[in-house]
C-alpha cells in the first residue's frame, strides 16, 4: 500500500461536477487529486442539454470554444407541444450567452477532464475509492485501489463527492437528505440519424402518460428521450422498445419523422429516478452535482446545475482552505445559495416528471400564452434557468398574462 503527501482537496468523480470543481480549485492554487473509476473519453447516461447558464459557465472557464470546435450544434429554440396547445420560444440570455448545447458526454466529459489537468489537477483514471479515512470525527482522505489492484491511501484537507446520484462519499458520511421524492418516470433514449429538429422539441401527452424530447447533438444525430409513469414501469419493461416506438403515434406528424429516420444505437435508460437534496458539507467533506442535489432529468438541469455547484463550491472551499472564512460559514453560504436557486426548479421538475395533466390553473395559463410571444419566451426562460420561477409566477405577472389574453379575445 502506498501513501503520498497530503492534498488540499481530493475530488471523487471526474464528470460534469467533479472536473470543473477540480479545475477551479487548481486554478486558485490548491493541490488537487481528481479520481474516477472510468477512463476518458467514456460515455454515461445523460439528458445532454447545457442550458444558457451552463454555456455561460463554460465560456467563463475558457472551455466553450473547445466545445464549439467539436462541431456540437448550438440552438436557441425550445418548444413544448402539449397536444391542443403549445409553447415555443427563446430564453433570455445568461451573462450574454444565448446559445444552448447538447453534447455527447463522451466529448464533453473529456474536455472537462483535460481542462482540470491543464489547470494543475492530478488525474487518476480507473481508480476505485473503497473507504474514507476518518480521524477524530473528520474526513481526512481516501483509501482505494487502481485497476491493476494496487492499494492506495491518500490524504486531503477535504474530500469532495462528485460521484453522482449513487454517491459513495454521500453514503459513507451519512449525508442528511431532505425534500425527498420517490422514483418518478423512467427515461429511455437512443440516437437517431436523419431526424432533424428545430432546437429542442418536447412533446407531452399527459392524458396518455407519455413525454419525449428530440435534442440535436454531435455528428448530425438526434437524441430521442422518452418517459412514462413510474406505475407503468413493470408492465412496459417487458417491451421497452415497442412502448417507446408506439408512443410517438400520439403525435402523428412527429411519428412520420421518426419513421423516416434511422435509429443508430440501442435504447439505454434508467428506472430509478428519485429526487432529493442533501446537506452538502460536513467535517472534511463536501458534495457537488447529483451527489448533493438530484432531480429528474425531464427539465435537463443536471449539467448546468453541476457547473453552478462547481463554481460555488470551489469559491467556498477556497475561502475555507485559505482561512479567509470559517469552514461552516463558507460552506453554509454555499448550501443556502444552492437551495435558493434549486428549490423552485426542483419543485416544477418533480411536478413535470409525474407526466400527469397539469392543474387547471396551469392549463389556463398555458392557454393564455397562445399568441403572446413575450410570455412564452419568459416561460421558456424559467424552464432553462435564465428567469427565476418566482418572478414568472408572481401574481402580478400572471395577472398581466391573463389580462392580455382576455383583451385579445
Amino acid at each position: 500500500m502506498s501513501t503520498t503527501s497530503t492534498y488540499d482537496a481530493i475530488v471523487v468523480g471526474a464528470r460534469c461536477a467533479g472536473s470543473p470543481t477540480a479545475m477551479l480549485l487548481a486554478r486558485k492554487g490548491h493541490r488537487v487529486l481528481l479520481v474516477d473509476r472510468a477512463t476518458f473519453p467514456s460515455d454515461t447516461i445523460s439528458s445532454h442539454i447545457i442550458h444558457p447558464p451552463g454555456a455561460a459557465a463554460l465560456d467563463r472557464w475558457g472551455v466553450l470554444e473547445r466545445l464549439r470546435a467539436t462541431g456540437c450544434p448550438p440552438f436557441r429554440r425550445y418548444s413544448f407541444d402539449f397536444g391542443p396547445v403549445g409553447v415555443a420560444g427563446t430564453p433570455r440570455p445568461a451573462d450574454g450567452q444565448a446559445d444552448a448545447y447538447a453534447p455527447r458526454r463522451i466529448v464533453l466529459d473529456a474536455l472537462l477532464v483535460d481542462a482540470a489537468v491543464e489547470a494543475g489537477a492530478e488525474l487518476r483514471e480507473g481508480f476505485t475509492v473503497d473507504a474514507l479515512v476518518v480521524e477524530d470525527g473528520r474526513v481526512a482522505g481516501i483509501r482505494g485501489h487502481t485497476r491493476g489492484g494496487a492499494r492506495v491511501t491518500e490524504r486531503a484537507r477535504v474530500v469532495i463527492g462528485a460521484d453522482g446520484r449513487h454517491s459513495f462519499v454521500a453514503k459513507a458520511v451519512g449525508a442528511e437528505a431532505y425534500n425527498e421524492v420517490p422514483d418518478l418516470s423512467p427515461a429511455y433514449y437512443a440516437y437517431w440519424s436523419d431526424l432533424p429538429c428545430d432546437g429542442v422539441e418536447t412533446f407531452i401527452r399527459a392524458e396518455r402518460g407519455r413525454g419525449w424530447a428530440a435534442i440535436p447533438t454531435h455528428d448530425g444525430l438526434t437524441c430521442l428521450i422518452q418517459g412514462w409513469p413510474r406505475k407503468e414501469f413493470d408492465a412496459n419493461r417487458r417491451d421497452v422498445e415497442g412502448t417507446y416506438l408506439r408512443s410517438f403515434d400520439l403525435a402523428p406528424e412527429f411519428a412520420e419523422r421518426v419513421r423516416a429516420a434511422r435509429r443508430e444505437t440501442r435504447l439505454v435508460g434508467v428506472g430509478d429516478l428519485p429526487g432529493w437534496l442533501r446537506v452538502p458539507y460536513g467535517p472534511g467533506w463536501a458534495l457537488v452535482g447529483d451527489a448533493g442535489y438530484h432531480k429528474h432529468p425531464i427539465t435537463a438541469f443536471g449539467i448546468s446545475d453541476a457547473f453552478r455547484d462547481a463554481e460555488g463550491m470551489s469559491a467556498a472551499l477556497d475561502d475555507a482552505l485559505t482561512g479567509r472564512r470559517p469552514w461552516d460559514a463558507a460552506l453554509g453560504d454555499f448550501h443556502r445559495l444552492r437551495d435558493e436557486d434549486a428549490m423552485p426548479k426542483y419543485g416544477f421538475t418533480c411536478d413535470f416528471a409525474t407526466l400527469e395533466p397539469p392543474p387547471a390553473e396551469m392549463q389556463a395559463l398555458i392557454g393564455a400564452m397562445q399568441g403572446d410571444q413575450a410570455a412564452q419566451d419568459d416561460f421558456i426562460s424559467v424552464l432553462t434557468g435564465t428567469m427565476p420561477a418566482p418572478a414568472f409566477f408572481a401574481p402580478e405577472n400572471i395577472a398581466r398574462i391573463m389580462g392580455r389574453a382576455g383583451a385579445a379575445a
